[in-house]
């Protein structure tokens, strides 16, 4: 007859087993293929060191992505791509500061530093991004009465960049997010391609976040809630 000890032991191995994360995948266990894109999001002056709207740790984006991008055939990068005077910027809403609040025709707005204007060195993509083979820019926020945060839609929520049709047209089923800000721009953009049908991945350690009053939280909570896959650079299986 079997020890009882030895039967609770295992019952309470077997319990753990069960209860006791797993990871979603295994490393290098996901391989881009041609139904596949990476949207390298708005790695810009301005959100880099030195910038206006500095990201912290906003550089080390870079590298990641860089080497990261060299296993995907399909890669979208993004601008945002502002007008002097644009109604994001705190300087043109009289007694307002950055990062403040305000309510525009289209909902609620945060207020930014000027940021990304069109031509400016700040609007620039990163020196040191290493990409030679994206085949396609899109530049958002430059209606000066909206903000386009998503790559996808502008803040209205209906005005499009055209994004969703350049991928559908390309066949593409599934895109990997990345770059500059996780909670902003990463995020809206990754919710706006599972509202257009794309399968979605956020690349956490090719993001990074601004966090303004619990942001950061929030945009992984929505995201997670939308069906958006949270991985990690390893995940993704280096090119041959």
């Amino acid at each position: 007859m079997l020890d009882r000890r030895y039967i609770l032991a295992a019952l309470a191995t077997t319990a753990l087993a069960a209860i006791a994360p797993t990871p979603l995948f295994a490393a290098a266990s996901i391989k881009p293929d041609d139904a596949s894109a990476l949207l390298v999001i708005d790695v810009q002056n301005c959100f880099l060191p030195g910038g206006s709207l500095a990201v912290k740790e906003g550089e080390q984006v870079v590298p990641v992505i860089n080497k990261m991008a060299k296993a995907f055939s399909n890669v979208v990068m993004t601008q945002d791509w502002h007008t002097p005077g644009h109604v994001s910027f705190a300087s043109v809403h009289s007694g307002k500061k950055p990062f403040e609040t305000v309510d525009l025709p289209y909902g609620k707005q945060v207020l930014w530093p000027d940021h990304c204007v069109q031509g400016t060195d700040g609007a620039a993509l990163s020196k040191d991004l290493a990409i030679p083979h994206a085949e396609i820019v899109i530049r958002k926020g430059f209606h000066k009465d909206v903000d386009s945060y998503s790559a996808f839609l502008e803040a209205d929520g209906k005005t499009s960049t055209g994004l969703a049709g350049y991928l559908k047209a390309r066949k593409i089923k599934r895109v990997f997010v990345a770059g500059l800000a996780t909670d902003f721009c990463v995020a809206w953009t990754a919710l706006d391609a599972r509202k257009a049908g794309f399968e979605v991945y956020v690349v956490e350690d090719a993001c990074r976040g601004i966090d303004n009053q619990g942001s950061l939280a929030k945009a992984w909570a929505d995201m997670a809630k939308a069906g958006v896959k949270r991985i990690q650079s390893a995940d993704i299986a280096a090119s041959a």
